[in-house]
């Protein structure tokens, strides 16, 4: 496995993902945010404690995709990070089939991805009829590709990983779905209020009392005052079964009338209710929003 930085020289500038070069978080990072410096992480805890202990300025962790839904991991971690969620992004997935120069598509016996970019390009797959492996990332194994240098085994990975380790693109855009997309945060030490009157999203966590309709009546709020909620998640923490914490996008800011009513509701019957993050709603959302109205 490829080595991984563990610092970046100008840390005020440096925005930290987790993965290897080239892997679509790299890729996140380099579309939001041009300027600045990408710094990998081996984890997603060592990406935020990286700008928790003032190693980098920002850390691009991705949320959930369009086909493969939420990444896990980071619903438990991101309540625990100490950093606040200042911004949204959301990346097209374009996966490309990369292998060493001078390979080809037909003398191809085996392909290695990750187990969600294999998912997301079984008719290609299958159609080539080669043996999918799964693999840590996408761009680990693209790396690993590179360094055996058989031009019978494949990797499932971006455009970026191709250019960081020498590889060729033995086809483009191989994705089943055309809308493969994953949505990531930007998170920071110190929040960044937005202004009120612009469209916001409020992202929060909380967890119900262990008694029939909780979660009906903690919700209630966000119903009587016309608020949108496009996330709502649950998800087991502590090892019980029998309450859930639940992970909430709501469409709207605490400064303004609607929410702040909603939010004193969901804490009459509720508990441990932490707001991760107020932050203007991406381009993306706003443009899909509108398309569907």
């Amino acid at each position: 496995m490829t080595k991984v930085p563990v610092a970046a020289p100008d840390a005020a500038n440096a925005i930290a993902f987790q993965g290897v070069p080239g892997a679509y978080s790299h890729l996140a990072c380099r579309h939001a945010f041009p300027g600045m410096e990408p710094l990998a992480c081996q984890t997603f805890e060592d990406a935020f404690a990286s700008v928790r202990e003032g190693r980098a300025r920002f850390a691009m962790i991705p949320i959930d995709n369009s086909v493969a839904g939420r990444v896990a991991d980071v619903h438990h971690l991101m309540p625990y990070s100490g950093l606040h969620i200042i911004s949204e992004h959301f990346e097209r997935i374009n996966h490309h089939l990369l292998a060493v120069p001078g390979a080809t598509i037909e003398g191809l016996k085996t392909v290695r991805s990750h187990v969600h970019a294999l998912g997301q390009c079984r008719n290609l797959i299958r159609q080539l009829g080669v043996t999918a492996v799964v693999g840590y990332d996408t761009a680990g194994c693209a790396a690993e590709v590179a360094e055996k240098g058989d031009p019978t085994v494949a990797a499932i990975a971006s455009e970026l990983a191709a250019e960081a380790y020498g590889l060729v693109s033995l086809q483009a855009n191989i994705e089943d779905a055309e809308h493969n997309t994953t949505r990531f945060v930007v998170m920071a030490r110190d929040c960044v209020e937005p202004n009120p009157n612009q469209p916001c999203v409020t992202t929060f966590v909380f967890r119900v009392r262990n008694r029939p309709a909780a979660l009906y009546k903690a919700m209630g709020g966000f119903a009587t005052n016309g608020l949108n909620i496009p996330k709502l998640e649950s998800y087991l923490v502590g090892g019980e079964f029998v309450a859930a914490q639940f992970y909430v996008d709501v469409e709207g800011h605490p400064a303004q009338r609607p929410l702040r009513l909603a939010l004193e509701e969901l804490d009459f019957f509720s508990h441990e209710v932490r707001i991760l993050g107020v932050y203007p709603q991406a381009p993306f959302r706003m443009a899909q929003r509108s398309a569907a109205e």
